[in-house]
C-alpha cells in the first residue's frame, strides 16, 4: 500500500490563483511523488486529508 505524505511548495510552484491571494506556500498530499490532493492553504488541512485517506485504505481488523 503506498504511503501518503504531505509536501510543501513555495514561490513560483504555488498555483497562480493562490499567489494572487498573497499566498507564498501551499501543501499537497502526494503518493509515490505524485500529487493526489491539493493544493491546500495550510499544512494542517493537508494532514487531515492524508490521514483520512490513509484510514480509508488501511486494513481494518475485526475481532469476532
Amino acid at each position: 500500500m503506498p504511503k501518503l505524505h504531505v509536501m510543501s511548495v513555495v514561490g513560483s510552484a504555488v498555483p497562480a490563483r493562490l499567489r494572487a491571494d498573497g499566498l507564498l506556500a501551499c501543501w499537497y498530499v502526494v503518493s509515490d511523488g505524485v500529487a493526489v490532493s491539493g493544493p491546500f492553504t495550510s499544512r494542517a488541512d493537508a494532514q487531515v486529508t492524508a490521514t483520512r485517506e490513509t484510514d480509508k485504505t488501511a486494513p481494518h481488523w475485526t475481532q469476532h
